[in-house]
């Protein structure tokens, strides 16, 4: 496994730079869709009942990138080092744009996903960086004290770039979309929904797209990195929960921390790999690309199980949401 893991490394993935300012632009897209649904309500209601908020958001942004460095490091003798990069960068960003849908459809607290949307996206101006920084560069110290035999490349990554491109991405965006529902909420209210599915197809079309330019590739590997995904993925939603369950939260703020830690921005992800400034084009990250590509489609398809799993079944989104 760690042979063709290995080989997964030295890819050159197809994908154009005008691919990349599709993706760019799509994000940014489901970004504005997301704001159409922060209100200053949900900043009001952080401050009197900050307790869920707060475990949810440690959760997410604390506990999910330490259990990844720690998932990583037990995995390091079967995955190579930019392998665990790609899990600890899809781990420190911020929650996946169709968390408060999944949340709705597990009948859960959709305001409070809501709310730590809120906070996971701005958080995520500073936290991102820092985080990727930080996590990424102990792990590829400890993984080249551990294999010895192995050649471990300094992860080299300057969090002001991280930090304008996630202000271009995420917080230029956010901004517009709040304003835009603040400003006009009668238009905001039509066209919120569709623009969330819209978003949705969206962000899987662009994930297709970059499988299907690789798809020989993606035939070859899909089986290895489907096992970590999996894993890893398992575990958030199992973090979510499990943290939630030990400050005695209510069932329905337990399902949405649990969605909340478990469904993570790769798109985000993809847009900081793409950009030569953060990862240069001599660094090899075909496996890390794999790792957030794949995650973009499976933590949808893992949080609807859990979502149709918790609602008894029934798909029918919890009333109220837009």
């Amino acid at each position: 496994m760690l042979e063709t893991l290995k080989a997964i490394d030295e890819l050159r993935l197809n994908f154009s730079q005008d691919n990349q300012i599709i993706l760019n632009l799509t994000i940014a897209f489901i970004m504005f869709g997301v704001a159409l649904e922060l209100k200053p309500d949900n900043f009001k209601r952080i401050v009197k009942n900050p307790k869920s908020v707060i475990v949810g958001a440690v959760s997410q942004f604390m506990l999910m990138p330490l259990l990844t460095f720690c998932l990583a490091l037990a995995l390091r003798n079967h995955i190579t080092p930019t392998i665990g990069l790609g899990m600890i960068l899809v781990a420190s960003c911020p929650g996946g744009n169709v968390s408060n849908f999944i949340s709705s459809l597990a009948r859960g607290n959709v305001a409070l996903s809501v709310s730590l949307t809120a906070i996971s996206d701005f958080g995520a101006l500073l936290i991102t960086p820092f985080s990727f920084a930080f996590w990424g560069n102990l792990f590829t110290k400890v993984y080249a004290l551990t294999n010895a035999s192995s050649l471990v490349r300094p992860l080299e990554i300057e969090p002001f770039h991280v930090f304008q491109t996630i202000v271009m991405i995420l917080g230029i965006p956010l901004t517009l979309g709040i304003l835009f529902n603040i400003k006009f909420p009668k238009l905001t209210e039509k066209i919120v929904l569709p623009i969330k599915r819209f978003s949705i197809f969206a962000f899987a079309a662009i994930v297709i797209v970059l499988f299907a330019l690789n798809f020989e590739y993606f035939m070859k590997f899909i089986k290895y990195i489907f096992i970590i995904v999996l894993i890893h993925n398992a575990l958030a939603l199992t973090l979510g929960y499990s943290f939630a369950s030990l400050f005695k939260l209510p069932f329905v703020d337990r399902k949405t921390i649990s969605i909340e830690t478990g469904i993570q921005n790769s798109g985000l992800a993809l847009v900081l790999l793409f950009n030569p400034r953060i990862f240069p084009p001599d660094l090899a990250i075909g496996g890390m690309a794999f790792i957030a590509g794949w995650w973009g489609i499976w933590h949808i398809l893992a949080g609807m199980g859990i979502a149709t799993f918790w609602s008894g079944f029934s798909l029918r989104p919890k009333k109220g949401l837009t």
